[in-house]
């Protein structure tokens, strides 16, 4: 038997952790015996509105209490949690109605109208902090508060499908990677204890929000393993706002994405932050580009452990060690998987050479939801075929090198985007940059995208002087044939780079 309310929730009373902080908010902090209670009047509460074993319960909420305790009450009755971005439009929200089949969603203020122009009268809809409820929705506040405090945990195992991890979506419509209870618990042990050595003194601050498994894991699971605590604050994510927490929480681990590490780097006020009290940041979601992690190292000082994971792997596979991270690098595989780089045979290629990442280990998702053909050529049992193209050296350690759906054939031979991208975000004036390809007189040339820092004008002579940049660092054929300055870059909800998107620019 095992549950993931159980573990990481219920188990804290059992050791005697009731008193220790869970959670910090904006408005003040959760105990895990607070949290413990309310997850059981929310999972009455889910129960009551037909929420059942195995159903997917779809959570369109901002990050918060409520947040966490209704994801960890869907757990603790058996249910399956569904997470999605709380600023998408209604026709997005349409196809997650759509595709979860959930008859129970959580919603609130910034979400709500958007879903009712969705659709969801036939669905019963939990709203925290909304007015005015309509026949079929229903304010959280009050409903908890009439609820039991008592639930019983539903008789699940490490087998029984638990979670649904929404890819990114940049390729195409998300799509779930379904997980059985295993995949938290294991990527906990392997990971969070593993690599990250996290321990009850730990306070998590998650850049990315809670709907991003990523964070969420981090934030608000990992922790809970040991008696720590996390962090969930419900607005946008900008550096002010991290500088901000991270003033007043102090906490010991920063869960990072490398745009925001650009965004922070650059901010006007970086040299007089105190983030003394990081023992590491981590980054992840896209890779680490070698010369930011040297301007972050200048700026701040605080060590990065760079790593690379999946929804399809439920979390982080490979990454760095703490005290022993290589820039340039995803690290080494983490406890517990291996890896392979393998060439279109299939065979293992030598070290040194790139190939395509495939993954083993005991968090490969069951399949995508719905989707058998794909499921097919990416699951083969616990082994999943990532698509990322990787070398490795002979020390074991990784080195990313874009998607193979993303390359382009630029004079006759492929070139990555990602390797022009982390060659121009070394110079000193840029924040961002995005490559996608372009057509001239038939032929394919890379576009760079750039976003500027603070106060440096885009001009003719900056565009030529980094290409330039470019030119001299890598072959001739990769040096940008056109730059753009640009104010940002598109972005999935996860924050990685939405290269459909950029492509649609070119």
């Amino acid at each position: 038997m095992f549950n993931v309310a159980d573990y990481f929730v219920d188990r804290n009373l059992a050791l005697g952790r009731g008193d220790r902080t869970a959670l910090f908010t904006p408005e003040g902090a959760t105990t895990y015996r607070e949290l413990a209670g309310l997850v059981n009047r929310v999972g009455n509460v889910l129960l009551d509105l037909g929420a059942r074993r195995g159903e997917r319960v779809l959570l369109a909420l901002s990050d918060g209490v409520e947040f966490v305790a209704t994801w960890y009450a869907a757990q603790k009755i058996g249910a399956v949690t569904a997470e999605v971005y709380t600023f998408l439009q209604p026709k997005d929200y349409r196809y997650f109605l759509d595709y979860t089949g959930a008859r129970v969603v959580i919603a609130d203020p910034v979400t709500l109208d958007r879903l009712r122009e969705a659709g969801i009268a036939d669905r019963q809809v939990l709203v925290v902090g909304g007015n005015d409820p309509q026949d079929n929705e229903h304010d959280f506040a009050t409903l908890v508060a009439q609820a039991s405090g008592t639930l019983d945990t539903a008789p699940t195992t490490r087998d029984d499908v638990a979670i649904w991890k929404f890819t990114t979506g940049s390729t195409g419509a998300p799509k779930a990677c379904v997980h059985t209870a295993n995949s938290p618990i294991v990527s906990y042990e392997s990971y969070a204890r593993g690599v990250l050595d996290i321990d009850q003194d730990d306070i998590v601050l998650p850049v990315p929000k809670l709907f991003f498994g990523y964070a969420r894991d981090l934030a608000a699971l990992y922790p809970f393993g040991v008696g720590g605590a996390g962090i969930a604050f419900p607005e946008r994510t900008t550096a002010e706002r991290i500088f901000e927490l991270i003033a007043r929480f102090r906490p010991t681990i920063l869960v990072n994405v490398p745009t925001m590490m650009s965004a922070m780097v650059a901010h006007p006020s970086a040299s007089t932050q105190d983030l003394s009290s990081l023992r590491l940041c981590t980054s992840a979601g896209e890779a680490l580009p070698a010369e930011l992690h040297r301007k972050w190292d200048e700026m701040f000082g605080v060590e990065v452990v760079d790593g690379i994971g999946s929804s399809e792997a439920y979390h982080i596979y490979i990454s760095n060690r703490p005290g022993a991270a290589r820039q340039g690098t995803c690290g080494q595989v983490v406890p517990g998987y291996s890896a392979r780089v393998v060439g279109d045979d299939g065979t293992e290629v030598p070290d040194g050479e790139v190939g395509t990442l495939e993954v083993t280990g005991g968090t490969v998702a069951l399949e995508y939801f719905g989707d058998k053909e794909k499921s097919a050529t990416t699951y083969r049992g616990d082994t999943v075929h990532t698509g990322d193209l990787f070398s490795r050296d002979a020390d074991g350690f990784y080195v990313y090198h874009g998607r193979a759906d993303d390359l382009l054939k630029s004079g006759g031979i492929w070139v990555a985007p990602s390797e022009i991208e982390h060659c121009l975000i070394g110079h000193e004036d840029v924040v961002e940059c995005g490559v996608a390809g372009f057509e001239v007189d038939g032929l394919v040339r890379p576009r760079a995208y750039v976003v500027l820092r603070e106060g440096v004008e885009g001009t003719p002579e900056l565009a030529a002087a980094l290409r330039e940049y470019v030119r001299a660092r890598l072959a001739g054929h990769k040096s940008p044939q056109e730059i753009r300055f640009v104010t940002s870059l598109p972005r999935t909800t996860n924050g990685k780079l939405d290269r459909r998107a950029l492509k649609a620019m070119s």
